[in-house]
């Protein structure tokens, strides 16, 4: 799982209010960086699908170096906010690594199952873009909160999962493919979704906050680690249902 705490987030841009006459963020910047930050994400994607279909057995490292290196760019980058034009690039290469060995293996045993949690992960993101600018969902201190509370929730048992499996502990229905499994893969899902709606309003408000040009990758870059939990949890639940 990948996700940024929306909390630190708010906090980062907070520090900046105001800035003098140099540049600032703006959201058509930040879209911008986001399309920049995927094209990496699918340069090396493409890179290690296609290793993986040559020989599956060389892509653990790659899986390894994507998984380990993209966590702790990640976290580099969520404390260090002003480096994030040079670690958000960083982090979406292996980020690509990681998610094109992944996906081919998914793929090798569900054919299709790739394209479907694509287009659902699209679907999904330009859904709630339409939603949060209409004004449906108003992000209120309450729905921030919520939000930031389930994404952490889920973050503590995948890592008592993680743990777990070292001593031959698994939480319960997490993995498998009963209607509660996928059932808790639906709640997981849109728990995901829902930080789409905290990385619109942080972009929006850092924008409107004048907050320095170099946010412009922080945002794409807390939109892209939303963007890739969304997409494995979706391939998740696509697997659990297509095990059936």
């Amino acid at each position: 799982m990948r996700s940024g705490n929306p909390s630190l987030k708010k906090e980062a841009f907070e520090k900046f209010d105001t800035v003098g006459s140099g540049q600032t963020m703006t959201i058509g910047g930040t879209v911008n960086r986001t399309f920049i930050l995927i094209l990496l994400v699918l340069a090396t994607f493409v890179y290690s699908w296609n290793q993986f279909v040559e020989n599956p057995g060389s892509v653990l490292p790659l899986i390894l170096i994507g998984a380990i290196g993209g966590l702790i760019v990640a976290l580099i980058t969520i404390f260090v906010p002003k480096v994030s034009p040079f670690t958000a690039p960083l982090y979406a290469l292996l980020e690509g690594l990681f998610l094109g060995a992944i996906s081919a293996q998914y793929e090798a045993q569900y054919g299709g199952i790739v394209f479907q949690a694509v287009l659902l992960t699209i679907a999904v993101l330009f859904s709630l873009l339409l939603v949060y600018k209409s004004g449906l969902i108003k992000v209120t201190q309450n729905f921030r909160m919520g939000v930031v509370a389930a994404t952490g929730a889920i973050f503590l048992v995948y890592l008592v999962s993680f743990i777990g499996g070292f001593f031959g502990f698994n939480v319960p229905y997490l993995h498998d493919s009963s209607p509660i499994g996928i059932a808790i893969s639906v709640v997981i899902v849109i728990i995901a979704a829902l930080n789409l709606v905290l990385d619109f309003d942080f972009i929006e408000n850092a924008a409107a906050s004048r907050v320095p040009k170099y946010f412009e990758w922080y945002g794409a870059f807390g939109l892209l680690i939303t963007l890739v939990w969304l997409y494995l949890e979706i391939l998740r639940l696509l697997s659990k249902i297509r095990s059936r």
